[in-house]
């Protein structure tokens, strides 16, 4: 089953023209989904690949740290004892772990109260002002607030948008969440071109500015984007938001996916690892020279998200191929399995490349190897398993199940703050070993979910 075809089936808003196909044969509002997912992604990434070296190599040196308000109280508090790598590391698994917690919050106040619509345009001021904020070293952790809260109020409320621009049995859904993550891994690819490039050549606070930049741009698109996009779930003035019921079948479909949240944030460690410790072991050990001029670190997450991008492409055209050829095809847990053993592939050309180097500089070679097997693995869990918690998700707690599913990457990435705090003192093979374990671990579980919920997640949402 491809990726768009797991989404649920949805009541399509009238207000949408049916046979829309002015955007690549698709619904002209999943243009403007897309790209407006792009600008904040871009934002997003840019942040994210700056943090961590930013951290290290600058704000947390002891003639910086003091400048940021409030950091010493929360080390007292909450990192006793870390210092510069390992405190990065911890600041970087907080920061993203709670952006990915917020979405729940952000889709029961969509939901319940303010509307897909209103929440979303808050969201993207929020976190506007946060990466404007990063300008200010002393504001450092208002703005990393800033953003947690924005991306909280974003995130759901776009990606579930996208199924409900398709009315039941449109073969079009058939692509329209691989196009969405395409979007989201082309601003991935100009990120740390742009944004990264900037930060770490020019100044830290440009890099961050234009992050800021991009999402004003993004927020103003989606403001222009109105009439092409699905109605919005807020009540009517006047009327009373409607009460969410759920039916007897819903609650096991919802039981087995928050059963499945776990294990897919161990599933994912490794790759989440990729903005924190890997891209300091980057800065210390690779190769990165290029006719006698350093290119930056954060270049790393560009071949990542070309190869997730390429990937991506790659995965769909040939389960599209394959089912076309055998007609059959794996269904979302047997992709998940598969991409599994892709990322633990991934996890041991890390290893190698730890064990092979000694104290000479690590070329490209390995690393390279990493993000190819891991854009593989990356391509048939995230879309796959976003999609299933869509397909699963009841009509009346779409935004919200969306939100639970980023309950998986909040494990992921608050696991990630703790181990990744490890590279300094652990051996760097072991280090990698542990995260070659994780896949293993969500491999191991997927084919447990398949034999045992495999019926229970099966299928199309049927109301009665």
């Amino acid at each position: 089953m491809t990726v768009a075809e797991a989404t649920p089936e949805l009541d399509f808003p009238e207000e949408v023209e049916r046979n829309d196909r002015a955007f690549l044969g698709h619904p002209k509002g999943l243009g403007y989904l897309s790209f407006v997912e792009g600008c904040e992604r871009f934002s997003y990434y840019s942040m994210q690949t700056l943090l961590v070296l930013y951290m290290v190599k600058y704000l947390l040196l002891p003639e910086n740290i003091g400048q940021v308000v409030g950091l010493s109280w929360l080390r007292g508090w909450h990192y006793a004892g870390l210092d510069g790598q390992p405190l990065a590391s911890a600041i970087f698994g907080d920061y993203t772990s709670l952006v990915y917690l917020t979405p729940i919050l952000g889709g029961i106040v969509a939901d319940r109260w303010l509307g897909r619509k209103a929440t979303l345009i808050a969201g993207a001021v929020v976190m506007s002002f946060g990466h404007f904020l990063m300008a200010f070293e002393g504001m450092f952790l208002l703005a990393l607030l800033s953003l947690v809260v924005g991306v909280g109020l974003f995130k759901g409320n776009i990606a579930s948008q996208v199924g409900e621009l398709y009315r039941p049995g449109d073969l079009r859904r058939a692509m329209a969440f691989q196009i969405f993550y395409i979007a989201i891994n082309v601003s991935v690819i100009a990120a740390p071109l742009i944004a990264g490039t900037l930060g770490e050549k020019v100044g830290w606070h440009y890099g961050f500015g234009t992050a800021g930049v991009v999402m004003v741009l993004g927020l103003m698109i989606y403001l222009k984007a109105g009439p092409w996009l699905p109605a919005d779930n807020r009540a009517r003035k006047g009327e009373k938001a409607p009460k969410i019921r759920l039916t007897r079948s819903d609650w096991p479909r919802l039981g087995a996916l928050a059963v499945l949240v776990p294990v897919l944030a161990v599933a994912m460690m490794s790759n989440q690892e990729i903005f924190n410790a890997y891209l300091v072991w980057a800065d210390e050990k690779f190769q990165l020279t290029f006719f006698g001029e350093t290119l930056p670190t954060s270049w790393m997450i560009t071949i990542d998200a070309t190869l997730s991008f390429s990937m991506l492409v790659v995965v769909a055209a040939f389960w599209k191929w394959y089912s076309g050829r055998t007609g059959r095809e794996p269904d979302e847990l047997g992709k998940m399995i598969i991409g599994s053993v892709f990322s633990m592939m991934g996890g041991m050309c890390l290893v190698i490349a730890a064990a092979t180097a000694g104290d000479a500089k690590i070329g490209l070679f390995w690393p390279v190897m990493f993000h190819l097997f891991n854009s593989i693995g990356f391509a048939h869990i995230m879309p796959v398993s976003l999609a299933l918690f869509t397909k699963v998700a009841p009509r009346a707690l779409n935004a919200t199940v969306v939100g639970i599913y980023y309950l998986a990457f909040f494990g992921a990435n608050k696991v990630v703050g703790e181990v990744g705090g490890w590279y300094s003192s652990m051996d760097t093979v072991s280090f990698w070993l542990i995260h070659v374990a994780s896949a293993a671990v969500g491999l191991i579980a997927f084919a447990a979910f398949k034999i045992a919920l495999g019926k229970t997640l099966a299928g199309n949402i049927v109301e009665t």
